[in-house]
């Protein structure tokens, strides 16, 4: 049997730091059966610097061979002056061109030794464990016509002008909607859709298809929901949502907001998937370039990254679960990264020393 391959590209700021982590957990899962080669490539800054692009094409042949792609981060205001296709963060919006990926899946989720960092009271976020499902190719970011004019009528007709079009075709909601459906059936079999239906033309073909869908998966239960009602409920009662599928535009919000309810930027997981088995899976936050190569980055987003991958593109969703064991079993003992440290109690660690306790406790939970 051939061995899966993963292409790690860990990119520059804290990246190539955690991404070292979630290797390390992965090799610590090889006596319980995990057999993958894990090859890394260069992406980003350094990639440009290097090799005069941000994803340069041994970078695209590596991705290309491998079943995942495990991203860390890119950005350096060093490259802000370059023309766009080659500042650092093109490398991403490249990746997902060349493999068709077209969702976004983000991973949040609040335990329970962690809901005190929560900006809302410990009983209101205890226990979330939410999927955000975002469109990601499509909506007013995409859409034509686009562009910047004199206004041509309107009550400043002559008035510099900027206008968007938000679009979307029925076939671009219906796939990832049913990633989201797949993903909630996988899970609580709950599902809630996300769009502005009784405003926008796109957002009312948006929950048709949906609906449309909801009858190949009578055994999820959909609900809709308008983005502005969505986003208050999702700070009133957070734990009531499980999976959420909706728009590029709203999904951007959301998740963010989704996000900003761990406390820490560093416990989010974002996968990215298209129609085949090959996704990419990354940490949902930027560089820290202020703590890189300080020890002091938090691992456990992009370690749960690798959880996701295990779970969406290499068919071991009994791993995957092992990981997240080992991350709660971690945190229960009261370690945390600088960041997460809100209580005289807990047990500070660096990134490094966090790695090491999260490997530790999926290799003795794979010999019990």
């Amino acid at each position: 049997m051939t061995a899966l391959r993963i292409a790690l590209l860990p990119g520059e700021g804290i990246g190539p730091s955690i991404v070292a982590q979630a290797r390390k957990v992965l090799e610590a899962l090889r006596p319980f059966g995990f057999d993958a080669e894990m090859n890394e490539g260069a992406v980003g800054g350094i990639a440009f610097e290097a090799l005069g692009h941000p994803l340069p094409e041994p970078t695209i042949a590596l991705a290309r061979q491998a079943d995942a792609v495990l991203f860390g981060t890119v950005g350096d205001p060093r490259f802000d002056t370059l023309e766009r296709e080659l500042r650092p963060e093109r490398a991403i919006l490249g990746l997902r061109r060349a493999f068709g990926l077209y969702a976004s899946l983000k991973q949040i989720s609040v335990p329970h030794e962690l809901a005190a960092l929560s900006p809302l009271s410990d009983e209101r976020v205890a226990g979330l464990d939410l999927l955000v499902v975002r469109e990601l190719n499509g909506d007013v970011y995409t859409g034509q016509p686009r562009g910047r004019r004199a206004a041509p009528d309107g009550p400043f007709p002559g008035d510099r002008e900027g206008f968007d079009t938000m679009r979307y075709a029925e076939g671009e909601v219906r796939r990832t909607a049913r990633i989201a459906f797949e993903a909630a059936r996988r899970r609580g079999k709950r599902l809630a859709s996300v769009d502005k239906a009784n405003v926008l033309e796109s957002s009312a073909l948006w929950r048709a298809v949906v609906t449309e869908l909801g009858q190949d998966y009578r055994d999820v239960a959909l609900t809709h929901h308008y983005a502005d009602n969505a986003l208050t409920q999702l700070i009133a009662r957070p734990t009531e949502f499980d999976v959420i599928v909706t728009g590029n535009l709203f999904g951007d919000l959301l998740s963010d907001a989704a996000s900003a309810l761990t406390g820490s930027i560093g416990l989010a997981a974002s996968a990215m998937l298209g129609d085949g088995r090959k996704g990419m899976y990354e940490a949902g936050h930027g560089t820290a370039l202020d703590i890189a190569g300080l020890d002091r980055a938090n691992p456990i987003a992009c370690i749960r990254a690798a959880g996701l991958m295990l779970r969406h593109s290499l068919d071991r969703p009994d791993l995957a679960e092992r990981i997240e064991r080992a991350v709660s079993s971690v945190l229960t003992r009261g370690l945390r990264t600088a960041e997460m440290a809100s209580s005289p109690s807990a047990r500070v660690v660096g990134t490094e020393a966090m790695g090491d306790a999260i490997a530790a406790a999926v290799a003795a939970a794979c010999t019990r």
